[in-house]
């Protein structure tokens, strides 16, 4: 399991096209936006497509000048917790 937080910054004018872009990013949510074109968005990593891969999208995104890294957290033993805890035993 990987999530990430970035700040996505959009050109002038680009907003709402911006907007819409993020709405298709797999794993992406959008968080907030500060009315100037920033965005404050997180990336998990699921079924199929992982951070590096949406992030990479992100960058190469029509009207986006800017991605932003702030946190990043990893945890592959998690989901091999996940799985064990149904298979323990009362």
């Amino acid at each position: 399991m990987e999530i990430s937080s970035l700040v996505v910054s959009a050109a002038p004018g680009q907003r709402g096209a911006v907007r819409g872009a993020l709405e298709e990013v797999p794993g992406l949510e959008v968080h907030g936006e500060d009315g100037n074109g920033r965005f404050v968005v997180t990336l998990e990593d699921g079924e199929g497509y992982r951070v590096v891969d949406s992030i990479t999208m992100l960058q190469a995104m029509a009207g986006v000048m800017a991605v932003g890294l702030v946190y990043t957290y990893c945890d592959d033993g998690f989901e091999t917790a996940e799985a064990n805890h149904g298979n323990e035993s009362a």
